[in-house]
This record gives C-alpha cells, sequence and structure tokens, in this order.
C-alpha cells in the first residue's frame, strides 16, 4: 500500500510539473504589434492596416498582412488579421479564393499568418497559376485580440467574409468582391458556414461555390468519436474551452472531473502546429480512457454543438471532399451529412479519395488538387454545375 502512495504521490508531482512547465515555456510567442494595431471602427469589411508580408510566400508570389473590422455573433465589432497573396505578374482586377483555415489553437499566437499561412492549403501552385488572389483569414483572436471562437460556425463566417470586403479596398493590388470560399477541417466548418451566411451577412460579397475539404461537419458524432484519439482529445479540449467561453450555459467542470479540467485548460493554451504541441501530447499520454466525464448528448454543450452544424440552405454549388482513410473526420460520418444535405435539395458534389487521410487529402500530390481547381474555375467562369449527391 506505501508503495502504491509513493508512486501516486510521484505520478502527482510529474503531473504538477508538466503544467508549470506548459505555463513557463510551452505558450505559443505573442504576436507582432501589428495585430494589436487596429480599432474595431468603421462598417464590417472596413480595411484597418496592410503590410509587405513574406513568410513562406513561395517564389512567383508577393503578399501583404492585412487587418479589417468583422463582427462576432453578439454582433460587437472586432478586428480579424488575414494574408493576401497574388501571382507577382499580375495586373488588372484578381478574382479571390476565400482561405478558412483549420484547426491551429484558440491561443493569441496560433494565426496562420503568425506560425505559418499556408500549411495544408491545398493547391497553391495552381492557384497561383491560374491567376487567382488568395485571401486566408485568421479569424478573430488568433493573431488580434478577442478570444478565438473554435467551431463556432457563424463567427468564422463572418470573418471569411469581411476578408474579402477588405482585400477589395487595398490599393495595392485590385481584387474584385467575387470568390469561392475553400477550407479544410475546422475550415471545412467555416466555409459550409460562409456559404448559408453570405446572402445575408454581406450580399454586396457573391460567393459562387464553396469547397469543404475534410469539413468538420457533424459536430456532435465528430466530438462523440474525438473521444478515442490523441487529436482528437487536442481538439476536444480546444472545443470545450471555446464554447465555455463563449456560450453562458456551458461550463468546463460539467464535462471534464478533477485534474484533467486543469489540463484541458492548458492544452487549450498552446498551438496544435508547432513542436510545442508534443507538450500536449505528453500531457494526454497521463489521461488514459475519454477526456469528458459526461457526453454532450442531452446538455447544453450538446444543444450548442447541433447549432453550428452547417445544414444549409445553400444558394450556391457545394463540393465535399473527403479522405476514406481519414481517422479524425470519419468518412462514413461525412457521407451521413451529405446525405442530408442532398435530401435538402443542395446542388453538391461528393468526392471520396481513396488512400487519404485527413491532412493527405488536401497535400499536393492528391488527386483532390485538380478536382479542386477544375471546379473553381468553372465557377469562376459561371458555368452551371450539376451536383451528382454521390455518396
Amino acid at each position: 500500500m506505501r508503495r502504491l502512495l509513493i508512486a501516486l504521490f510521484a505520478l502527482l508531482v510529474v503531473m504538477v510539473a508538466f503544467v508549470g512547465a506548459g505555463w513557463l515555456w510551452a505558450r505559443p510567442d505573442q504576436p507582432a504589434e501589428f495585430y494589436r494595431s487596429g480599432v474595431a471602427e468603421g462598417a464590417p469589411g472596413t480595411l484597418l492596416a496592410v503590410e509587405p508580408y513574406d513568410f513562406d510566400v513561395p517564389e512567383g508570389a508577393r503578399a501583404w498582412r492585412i487587418l479589417y473590422v468583422t463582427t462576432r455573433i453578439d454582433e460587437t465589432p472586432a478586428v480579424a488579421s488575414a494574408v493576401v497573396m497574388v501571382p507577382e505578374a499580375a495586373n488588372g482586377p484578381l478574382l479571390p479564393v476565400a482561405w478558412a483555415h483549420g484547426t491551429n489553437g484558440t491561443a493569441p499566437g496560433c494565426a496562420p499568418s503568425v506560425v505559418g499561412p499556408l500549411k495544408n492549403v491545398p493547391a497553391v501552385g495552381e492557384l497561383l497559376a491560374e491567376g487567382w488572389a488568395y485571401v486566408g483569414t485568421d479569424y478573430v483572436g488568433l493573431g488580434t485580440e478577442g478570444g478565438h471562437a473554435y467551431l463556432v460556425g457563424e463567427d468564422a463566417a463572418r470573418a471569411v467574409l469581411d476578408s474579402i470586403r477588405a482585400a477589395a479596398q487595398m490599393s495595392e493590388v485590385e481584387i474584385l468582391p467575387r470568390t469561392v470560399v475553400w477550407g479544410h477541417s475546422q475550415g471545412g466548418n467555416s466555409a459550409l458556414w460562409t456559404g448559408m451566411l453570405a446572402e445575408q451577412y454581406a450580399p454586396d460579397i457573391e460567393v459562387l461555390g464553396v469547397a469543404a475539404q475534410a469539413p468538420a461537419s457533424d459536430l456532435p458524432k465528430l466530438v462523440e468519436g474525438a473521444q478515442r484519439g490523441m487529436f482528437g482529445k487536442i481538439v476536444s479540449s480546444y472545443l470545450l474551452h471555446a464554447y465555455a467561453e463563449i456560450y453562458d450555459d456551458v461550463r468546463v467542470e460539467d464535462y471534464v472531473e478533477g485534474y484533467r479540467a486543469g489540463v484541458l485548460q492548458d492544452i487549450a493554451g498552446r498551438c496544435a502546429v508547432d513542436a510545442k504541441a508534443l507538450y500536449s501530447i505528453a500531457q494526454l499520454s497521463l489521461l488514459p480512457g475519454e477526456l469528458f466525464a459526461t457526453r454532450p448528448d442531452g446538455t447544453p454543450l450538446g444543444a450548442r454543438l447541433e447549432e453550428n452544424v452547417p445544414v444549409g440552405p445553400f444558394s450556391m454549388p457545394v463540393f465535399i471532399s473527403q479522405g476514406v482513410d481519414d481517422d479524425i473526420v470519419l468518412e462514413p460520418v461525412q457521407a451521413g451529412f451529405v446525405a442530408g444535405l442532398c435530401a435538402g435539395g443542395t446542388n453538391l458534389i461528393y468526392r471520396r479519395y481513396e488512400g487519404r487521410n485527413h491532412v493527405s487529402l488536401v497535400a499536393p500530390d492528391s488527386a483532390l488538387t485538380g478536382d479542386l481547381v477544375d471546379w473553381t474555375r468553372a465557377r469562376f467562369a459561371g458555368d452551371a454545375s450539376e451536383g451528382d449527391c454521390a455518396v
């Protein structure tokens, strides 16, 4: 018995040391002063600041980092950031692809423009070769202040739409207010919500199509499955932390017990896209079993997850792609979500890619690349889209 108590005490010491060290050195770097230089004044989409940007910008392209006004789901104004990238030799009006990024984290410093703007962006070279502009929002709260509303669809959609409004005001390059929206994972949810919200929130922006790659679509089923995997537990930590910050009826302690709640909050303060994420994995190795003690079904968290499922309607064509070997967003779950959209009359194409997982689906050598570019080219050309709803 004494040995058991000593072992448990040693484990507790290790966990305290892990959490303490996390606060000391595993936090993301704070964003540069640029991200705090804008004031949320003016109409949604107002361009606030522009500066040249060269982090990971490929040869043959030029880019800028911008700040702009957007609004949160409670209608309060906020400042968001984005990267705008165009072919180096581009002149004349350019058609933009609006990019909605996947999971980076929920803490300040996790913005794509801070840690890597083109991570898991499909068809970057092809996009530039077509002469299109790239407009990639950071959403709110990852570079700028205000807190990041992770997987709150309408909040992200507003940031996507306002990024196109802001880019169209730039004097450095002429960008048209007509766009096709791409998004992966978390950003797939954001992209679908952008299509749903476009006519109501930004009727001045013409959204010609929405392409969602492995979107986080059926959130209740996604969270249920996520409790079994390491990355899924990290995502669940981000989601519960963010929902507890945004929704008054969601509390972390109602779903995660004891010291696990402290570990969850610690993980939520770290990004998912750099070496510091290894610290989160190390912490989770000390948490056997499922992260949640209480399942979301029939609770306020469950209701909020249902609320953020992008069920439509969509007035534009939709293209959903999915890796068959995805172990984060499962293909059978995606197929069920697609079947629901098809039953509701969405003009939708669904493509499954054999041998592709959650990340390799959007890799440069994926067959998705050609399909996505062809589909986008047709949307910009004004061609009719014939949905096949194949599931």
